[in-house]
């Protein structure tokens, strides 16, 4: 055993000689990684963050209210505010050293470590400018203090020139900061992203409502197509607000107004929010920022309001008896929201020092406590407003309850060697959809009929029992309770709602056979409102039909036609059978009554049936595709199919007076 801890001979290789001490910058040039996230583009901004966050501290405690930000054509990136400047006088531990030269040489060194200077602020750890300097091929500084301007010149981190008098600055004072990264670090091909630091510039102004910035980009680094303007003057007095009207556009919202205001927290920080609800179907986004620093990935602050909301929204749904309201979760609240929140609180713990999350725990507690209250009196206080949230909220509920219901059955499908498929199926023999149809049959009667007249090749029956679940009206967990419903999706085998998934569709077709009466046609119309909210992919690529069959069967002379309809039945006994002393006349009671040969050659051969095709339509009849062919459609579905009994009413009445010949 003894022998496995024998001292080797390449083991006295390794002596004391070979132990580094990295002293002042010379760490950061090696490992640029642990100060800036890397070296690649997010890093190289990363370091104009870092310069302009100085000044925002500086405007944030009060001490400035102007920032000029340029983008020069030489690549050189440049902050200048008219804060108090850094101080120049010689530091106390080093007389030989200005206070300036400190900062900008030797890490974990500034003025925000006691909170005396700065009651919140970005800069925490006293490592941002050094680093910066450290990184940057050339950094100039220049100090107005006391009305003289002083300067001094840096390069790799190394001073280039003394801290020298620039000249008299009477009307000016502040601190500017002009730097180039270094190609040694970042490479020749990185530059500064003119759209990238105008929001960054952007951004900060939202944050803080007393704030001006002024930018500045030369032309000849715009290019074609680029939005971003060469000069621009921010200045927000709505803040966030203002923030999230620009974020969220002409998009639709499921509230008139949006949920925002600050509110100063119970540890003397304070919190601004701004947060809407699109319902457009498209993606939210959230941005947070602690001390104006951005936190993409989150944290406590972030969590504490999530908390605040979901809390208060479960209460209102309690307090209105909404049963569903129990089952919210803050990703159904929040998820899909518009949200920007900005907190600034005293000694904030980020992860890292590129600061992407907050880790702050009394963070959570704060924001949560002084956000709950204002969103419950938001709520109390606008019931309209309120109970739309709370229906938008339970929609994103339902939907995220059914994803995981289908989630479950691919699970119990996949540890299945065969296929799921309901019982009642009888499927086509062809094993892709290319050419294969799926007939929604009403009743077991007409199943029958259908699968002895069907082409088994490319002809798949699903009989369907009564009136299917009307889905416009009803919950998720009566979805996964209905049979007829569950029977259609596995049958289909791509999912529904946001999880539809058109490659896996078994079938080219799905057609929907139902009697040629009043029965028939409502059963019909609960199917298109189940594809229309679950599948609408289906229809838009023109992928469900509606059947014709007969309604009558017309014969004399040996000769036999069937008419659809009443008026058919009258046109064909006008022309066809005209002076036929008699017509035999039967009137089909359902497709079940109908014999497989008559069922096959009216209504399901290729050669003579006749299918209607399911589309899209806006108001005036013209067939539309993708989103905007959905909400024109929505409309309508809503107002017969869904929760509201008295749309339903209206329409009656208002067309009441078109509706003629009413079977009854």
């Amino acid at each position: 055993m003894s022998d496995l801890f024998a001292e080797s001979a390449a083991s006295n290789d390794y002596t004391a000689a070979d132990i580094e001490v990295l002293e002042g910058l010379e760490a950061v040039r090696r490992r640029p990684g642990m100060y800036v996230g890397g070296a690649d583009e997010r890093a190289y901004h990363h370091l104009a963050a870092e310069i302009l966050d100085n000044s925002m501290d500086e405007a944030v405690e009060g001490h400035a209210d102007l920032i000029l930000v340029e983008l020069t054509a030489d690549g050189f990136f440049q902050v200048r505010d008219n804060g108090r400047g850094i101080p120049i006088d010689p530091h106390p531990k080093n007389p030989k050293q200005s206070a300036l030269e400190v900062i900008l040489t030797t890490l974990h060194s500034g003025g925000k470590f006691s909170g005396k200077n700065y009651a919140t602020s970005g800069g925490l750890h006293g490592v941002g400018m050094s680093v910066v300097n450290a990184l940057s091929e050339a950094l100039t500084v220049e100090v107005a203090r006391d009305k003289t301007l002083w300067r001094q010149t840096y390069s790799k981190g190394i001073p280039t020139s003394k801290l020298e008098k620039a000249g008299a600055a009477p009307n000016r004072r502040g601190t500017q900061i002009r730097f180039r990264p270094d190609p040694e670090i970042f490479g020749d091909r990185l530059k500064f992203s003119p759209a990238r630091l105008y929001r960054m510039a952007r951004s900060k102004a939202y944050l803080y409502k007393g704030v001006k910035i002024r930018w500045k980009c030369d032309p000849a680094l715009l290019k074609e197509g680029d939005e971003t303007p060469a000069e621009a003057e921010l200045q927000f007095p709505g803040g966030l607000q203002d923030f999230l009207a620009a974020s969220i556009g002409d998009r639709p919202v499921a509230t008139d107004m949006p949920f925002a205001g600050d509110a100063t927290m119970t540890d003397g920080g304070r919190v601004e929010w701004a947060l809407s609800w699109p319902v457009d179907g498209d993606d939210g986004f959230t941005h947070s920022y602690c001390n104006t620093i951005p936190t993409p990935l989150g944290g406590s602050h972030e969590n504490g309001f999530r908390t605040a909301l979901l809390r208060g929204l479960k209460s209102y749904g309690e307090f209105k008896s909404v049963k569903k309201a129990a089952q919210i979760t803050g990703d159904d609240v929040v998820g899909a929201s518009g949200l920007m929140l900005s907190c600034f609180i005293k000694d904030p713990q980020f992860q890292g020092q590129t600061k992407e999350r907050l880790e702050t725990p009394d963070a959570q507690r704060a924001v949560e406590a002084a956000i709950k209250d204002r969103f419950e009196s938001w709520l109390t206080s606008a019931p309209a407003n309120a109970d739309a949230l709370l229906e938008h909220v339970i929609e994103r509920t339902d939907d995220r309850l059914r994803r995981r219901a289908e989630r479950d059955v691919k699970r119990k499908t996949a540890t299945s060697r065969k296929l799921r498929l309901p019982g009642k199926l009888a499927d086509c023999s062809l094993p892709g959809p290319e050419g294969c149809e799926l007939f929604l049959v009403e009743g077991d009667s007409a199943g029958g009929s259908a699968k002895q007249a069907r082409n088994r090749k490319t002809q798949a029956i699903l009989p369907l029992r009564g009136k299917i679940l009307n889905v416009a009206n009803a919950s998720v967990e009566k979805m996964r309770a209905n049979l007829e419903v569950q029977d259609i999706l596995l049958a289909l085998g791509c999912g529904s709602g946001k999880n539809y998934d058109h490659d896996k569709l078994r079938y080219e077709r799905v057609i929907i056979m139902t009697d040629a009466d009043v029965d028939g046609a409502h059963i019909a119309a609960l199917l298109m409102t189940f594809f229309f909210q679950e599948m609408p992919q289906l229809i838009e690529r023109g992928g469900l039909f509606l059947a014709q069959p007969p309604l009558f069967r017309l014969s004399a002379g040996g000769e036999t036609h069937y008419a659809k309809d009443d008026a058919h039945r009258e046109e064909l006994l006008a022309t066809t059978f005209k002076g036929k002393k008699k017509v035999d006349i039967s009137r089909f009671k359902g497709l079940g009554e109908m014999p497989p040969t008559q069922l096959r050659d009216t209504t399901m051969a290729l050669a003579s049936r006749t299918l209607l095709q399911v589309t899209l339509t806006d108001a005036g009849g013209e067939q539309v595709q993708g989103l905007e062919g959905r909400r024109d459609s929505s409309d309508l579905v809503d107002r017969l199919m869904g929760k509201k009994p008295e749309t339903r009413l209206a329409f009656i009445q208002e067309n009441a007076k078109f509706a003629e010949n009413l079977d009854i």
